[in-house]
């Protein structure tokens, strides 16, 4: 009994001791903030089996303070040919809101923006038990000047109860 306390001791001890190690908000890596742009050719702002990558759209991450809005970061980047961008962190940002919005759409045939909705919210800290340093915003995108054909056999697709006897 007595030698099983004295292991646990020391197990405890270690683990408070690498964790102090830490306790300087040193970071090991930077976080990386990835998401996609994509081109809605049904104009529901959302995305559907015919929506397409938009490749050089360009996003932009910025935090800001809770209390008063003080911009602390504002990062640019463009998206590849498959629509996927990659932002690299160098800072925690725990107490900041950061929200990813898009900027504009290479796309003269793409290039309308959302109604609703332009900006993915991601948290981007080191200490939320996610093990990872990607952190995932949600798709953003932007939507064609008018909606294409196979967009009502799409949405039949996704709202069959929708649909009326005819």
């Amino acid at each position: 009994m007595a030698k099983t306390l004295v292991v646990t001791a020391v197990v405890l001890t270690v683990y408070c001791l690498c964790s102090l190690a830490n306790a300087d908000g040193q970071n090991i890596s930077k976080i990386y903030v990835e998401g996609k742009v994509y081109c809605d050719p049904c104009r529901v702002q959302f995305q559907t089996r015919i929506s397409e990558p938009i490749d050089g759209a360009t996003v932009e991450l910025q935090c800001r303070s809770r209390i008063n809005s003080t911009v602390f970061n504002k990062l640019q980047g463009k998206t590849n040919k498959d629509g996927l961008y990659t932002l690299p962190v160098d800072e925690d940002y725990a107490n900041e809101i950061c929200e990813v919005k898009t900027v504009s759409s290479p796309r003269a045939d793409c290039n309308d923006r959302f109604d609703d909705f332009e900006k993915a919210r991601v948290l981007i800290t080191y200490n939320n038990g996610v093990a990872s340093t990607a952190r995932y915003a949600n798709p953003l995108g932007f939507m064609k000047k008018e909606a294409v054909p196979e967009c009502e056999q799409v949405l039949k697709e996704l709202f069959p109860e929708e649909q009326t006897d005819e």
